[in-house]
């Protein structure tokens, strides 16, 4: 995981401050570029939306490339007696092929061995390899850190992140995961362009508005759901993208794209997720884009120390998920990512949910800890600091329960 020293100078100009929150206006969601008003569902899925994909594609996260790769999966490992006899556990390596390269990224499956029919499947990436889920030797280190030369670096320490993943409790709520380390896909540095899928890949003619991690990470995830929806234990009808933090950012994207992902959620994703930009607190886009320079497209740089000028706003990304399921939640420490603005944002992407005769969050204050809403969409904000906790997980099933009729 890449951890980022701010500079004196720029922990100074963080504001968490809410009463030196800028005045703001953002744009209204249902309110078309030449000044239409979306009234109909046909409005927002012909005009509406396409057009605010089109302005995220090229302000934002970079136009996902058109070209084709090939994609290889191989099981390379499965006991069907893992997790106390619960589960059955694979590994699947995924080979993607394309301009003469290749990149490797490995699967780490868990279905429920008590089930009736196909079963709900989480997919989301890990951050410290899928080693850092369990103590059992038997878990292959993922190809990022195959190619770590330091053996002794404690991020190669088994089981260093398991408390992210509940295994056994996600497993007893008869859910399936698949999980894979997310730097398989797009190394997290400045130069990991070069061992990303994206240079498999053609570039776009526009270099301002390439793709870069975002969108690389995003496109993992519907990649690993073209192999989940061909086996036999999944349901393919319940698929739920779930990320947190660049991840979360990531998993909005990904739902966003894909309409397989029926339940989409974000877990403290703070500035470029699901915050509001145009609030300025916690980290901003001039922050973001100094310290992440490989995340976004450059295009998104613009607007660093601008964002008013920013043409949209982050409850636009959120209402792309509509009127499928969406679940927003943010933690109490995790001033960072602006736990208000979270909120706002689902709170007013809410609006496209309306058109489907759906209910979102229909109101402008957020909720006391540990009350979760849950309608078409879900926020919660508990105790504690940016992480993911059990807590977060029971919230999320409970959310997919609902979703799901289970």
């Amino acid at each position: 995981m890449v951890t980022v020293a701010l500079s004196a100078v720029a922990q100074r100009e963080v504001n968490y401050d809410e009463s030196k929150v800028p005045q703001y206006v953002l744009p209204d969601v249902l309110t078309c570029q030449d000044g239409t008003a979306v009234r109909t569902k046909k409005q927002w899925e012909k005009k509406r939306r396409p057009e605010l994909l089109r302005t995220l594609f090229s302000q934002e996260y970079g136009f996902t490339s058109e070209g084709k790769v090939k994609v290889q999966y191989e099981l390379l490992q499965e006991d069907r007696q893992a997790l106390d006899g619960t589960a059955t556990q694979q590994q699947v390596m995924i080979t993607f092929s394309g301009k003469g390269k290749s990149v490797k990224a490995l699967m780490l499956v868990f279905v429920p061995n008590q089930r009736k029919g196909r079963v709900p499947v989480f997919i989301g990436y890990n951050f410290r390899g899928n080693h850092s889920m369990l103590p059992n030797e038997e878990i292959l280190y993922s190809p990022y850190f195959q190619r770590m030369k330091n053996r002794k670096d404690p991020v190669l320490t088994r089981n260093n992140q398991a408390s992210r993943w509940p295994l056994k409790y996600i497993i007893s709520r008869g859910y399936a995961l698949v999980t894979m380390c997310y730097q398989d896909i797009f190394p997290d540095n400045k130069d990991g362009g070069p061992e990303s899928i994206t240079a498999l890949l053609p570039e776009t003619d526009d270099a301002q508005s390439r793709w870069q991690a975002l969108g690389a990470w995003a496109w993992g995830s519907s990649r690993i759901a073209d192999w989940v929806v061909k086996q036999p234990w999944a349901n393919k009808k319940q698929l739920i993208v779930m990320g947190h933090s660049r991840q979360g950012k990531a998993s909005l994207w990904a739902g966003a794209q894909d309409k397989r992902f029926k339940v989409v959620i974000s877990n403290d994703s703070g500035c470029g997720g699901a915050a509001l930009s145009k609030r300025c607190f916690g980290e901003t886009v001039a922050i973001i884009t100094n310290a992440f320079p490989h995340w976004f497209c450059k295009n998104f740089s613009q607007y660093a120390g601008r964002e008013e000028a920013l043409p949209f706003d982050q409850h636009e990304l959120l209402a792309l998920v509509a009127p499928r399921y969406l679940y927003v939640a943010s933690a109490e420490q995790d001033d960072w990512a602006d736990q208000k603005g979270e909120f706002l944002s689902a709170r007013y992407a809410s609006a496209v949910y309306s058109l489907y005769g759906l209910e979102g969050i229909t109101t402008d204050q957020m909720p006391g800890l540990h009350q979760p809403i849950m309608n078409h969409v879900g926020y919660h904000i508990r105790a504690g600091k940016h992480d993911v906790t059990q807590y977060d997980w029971q919230c999320y099933m409970d959310f997919c329960d609902k979703a799901f009729n289970r």
